[in-house]
């Protein structure tokens, strides 16, 4: 064979051409490191699910739209109180809000506003709905999020202690009653806490306000111990009812991983009990669960309408409940996307998250 055809063999078994100083030379894609391909197949992964969520908004976008249109009354009338108001003002009100326009008008009219931000101005306040959702948001973060944080340690916690001592005396109790309190309605829990511990029963004193966010005649530090009075009961029956589920989740994991043979060999090497579940068993059981906390964050927001108007609280939930009594359609419309959204965006994030987290996802 000549030498002058050697590189070229090497070329096309190799897929690499020699170089005057004797190195390969990457050729084509095929040549791309395990990084990059790695790389390129979560962005396709992550894009994928991004593009699913948008077109998941914009479904709930339609869907808030017809599904409040379908609530028998009149809105007009509602605003009106029952007071003798005449035809001509009816129409006139009519035509301040929209409603005398074709069906097909109001919805485009409706979605062209609201991918701008605009879901229109509020039947009942005659505010901005967008202002509205902006003042109740601060207290319903408040309530969610305290409880959030509680419910996700308490839950870990717990779940963690429950599969280290599967089957035990407290392993089960643990059990029965983050069923029990999972299959409990919020609203129930929320009416039985208030009359035992906010009016009082038999022996028990009333300790706790029994709605609203505060007494308005406090400042400063007072009004933030105010505050977190007020806000005992409804966190206690969120976190009564939503830690179940991330109890469930960690005792579930960390069974699995119970049995793997890096916790053998971590005995083996003489850890402590204790440290084999800190350091590996919890650690890689964790994944589900965090996954599960992104969800549990989205549900959370939207799950608060009961609780917030069994407590009179002064967040989102109890402006829904408030707009849909009316009914207040840009108002309910608007709210009914922004809890679906927080669900969407919270899944969408974990769906996004967990492959950073596992790499065996999404590639």
């Amino acid at each position: 064979m000549s030498s002058e055809s050697t590189p070229a063999l090497l070329k096309g078994a190799a897929g690499v051409e020699s170089t005057e100083s004797g190195g390969p030379a990457p050729a084509g894609p095929s040549a791309r490191s395990p990084r990059s391909r790695s790389t390129a197949a979560y962005a396709r992964y992550a894009a994928g699910k991004l593009a699913g969520a948008a077109v998941s908004l914009f479904a709930v976008l339609v869907t808030s739209f017809f599904l409040f249109r379908l609530i028998p009354g009149d809105p007009v009338k509602q605003m009106t109180g029952g007071r003798q108001v005449s035809t001509e003002q009816i129409a006139a009100m009519r035509r301040e809000f929209g409603l005398d326009l074709p069906l097909w008008q109001q919805f485009t009219q409706y979605c062209g506003k609201a991918l701008t931000g605009d879901f229109g101005t509020s039947y009942q306040f005659r505010a901005p709905v967008v202002d509205k959702i902006t003042e109740a948001l601060p207290a319903t973060l408040l309530l969610t999020g305290t409880a959030f944080v509680i419910y996700t340690l308490l839950g870990i916690w717990l779940g963690a202690r429950s599969a280290w001592r599967n089957g035990s005396a407290g392993d089960r109790a643990n059990t029965a009653l983050a069923l029990t309190l999972y299959s409990v309605p919020s609203f129930w829990l929320g009416l039985l806490l208030i009359i035992t511990l906010s009016v009082g029963i038999g022996p028990i004193p009333g300790m706790f306000p029994t709605g609203g966010m505060e007494s308005g005649d406090t400042e400063g530090f007072d009004r933030v111990l105010d505050i977190a009075h007020h806000l005992v009961l409804p966190v206690v029956t969120l976190v009564a009812v939503e830690y179940a589920r991330t109890l469930l989740v960690m005792r579930s994991s960390l069974l699995d991983e119970m049995g793997s043979d890096y916790l053998t060999t971590a005995r083996a090497k003489g850890l402590r009990d204790d440290l084999v579940r800190r350091r590996h068993a919890v650690p890689n059981a964790m994944l589900p669960t965090v996954t599960l906390l992104f969800v549990n964050l989205g549900t959370t927001v939207a799950g608060a309408i009961l609780v917030e108007t069994v407590f009179s609280w002064p967040g989102l939930g109890g402006l829904f409940y408030q707009a849909l009594s009316v009914p207040d359609l840009p108002l309910v419309q608007a709210l009914f996307f922004v809890f679906a959204a927080a669900v969407i965006l919270m899944n969408t994030l974990a769906d996004v998250i967990y492959p950073l987290l596992d790499p065996r996802v999404g590639r």
